[in-house]
């Protein structure tokens, strides 16, 4: 993990501290030890026992004497930001119909730093190792969605994005060098969606489009995704692109009237 920053004048370090303890669970890391929580968060043992026993009493946090895990509470750090957020109250019954037409499950991603986060999904089966929610993170790069946002910069920013990127083979498909990823971004853009094929995790197929506001910019994403074994690329590029598209044009404009 990254070292904290110095603090400035409008710093506040313990804050930053107790989110970077509250971060340092994940799906691989759901319930952890005093000791193991220190290791991930690079804190004394004093120092994290201090803020775990202080998000423990506020109810952020439980504990059995010896693992620590996060309590349902925790959602609320998020909830204000969703429910501020036009997009997943507009995308969901849209995203609802895509998957009843397409029989696959469908998502809705915002670009947040270098990854993107899922604010709204309809999940018809499991296809992945990991659950996907609202709120799952997967480095932008080596997603369907992540690839359409990414395309959707200015060029200035795409850049100074992709100096953060640190590539790595999710799989033997995958695309890990900037060269290879800059290629395909602008095969995206020019055809207007991305089409990964089992670059995130073998047996994954996934194909997005992107979401407009009214100036036109890309301000988000949608997605269908299939198992591998279902439907091949040209498959999803017959049978899925146009109620994928259709779905995010009615989702723009909808976003675009609400703006209103």
């Amino acid at each position: 993990m990254s070292e904290l920053p110095e603090p400035s004048d409008q710093y506040v370090q313990s804050l930053v501290r107790g989110l970077t303890v509250i971060r340092a669970f994940d799906a691989d890391h759901p319930a952890m030890t005093l000791s193991e929580i220190a290791a991930q968060t690079s804190l004394t043992r004093a120092t994290a026992r201090r803020f775990l026993l202080t998000l423990v009493e506020v109810g952020y946090m439980q504990t059995d004497g010896r693992l620590f895990t996060l309590t349902p509470r925790v959602l609320e750090l998020g909830f204000s930001y969703l429910s501020a957020l036009t997009l997943p109250q507009v995308a969901q019954p849209y995203l609802e119909q895509l998957s009843r037409e397409t029989g696959e499950s469908s998502s809705a991603s915002v670009l947040d730093g270098g990854d993107i986060v899922y604010v709204a999904r309809v999940a018809v089966r499991r296809i992945m190792s990991v659950t996907i929610s609202v709120g799952t993170r997967f480095e932008a790069y080596t997603t369907s969605m992540g690839r359409v946002l990414l395309a959707g910069l200015a060029p200035d920013d795409l850049l100074a994005h992709l100096d953060l990127v640190t590539f790595s083979q999710k799989t033997p498909r995958s695309i890990d060098t900037r060269p290879a990823l800059l290629a395909e971004l602008d095969r995206v853009r020019e055809q207007g969606f991305a089409l990964v094929d089992q670059e995130l995790e073998i047996g994954l197929r996934s194909m997005a489009v992107p979401v407009f506001d009214a100036s036109a910019r890309v301000v988000a994403a949608i997605n269908v995704s299939v198992s591998a074994g279902t439907r091949t690329p040209e498959e999803m590029r017959a049978t899925l692109l146009a109620p994928l598209r259709h779905a995010a044009t009615e989702i723009s404009a909808s976003l675009a009237a609400a703006r209103r």
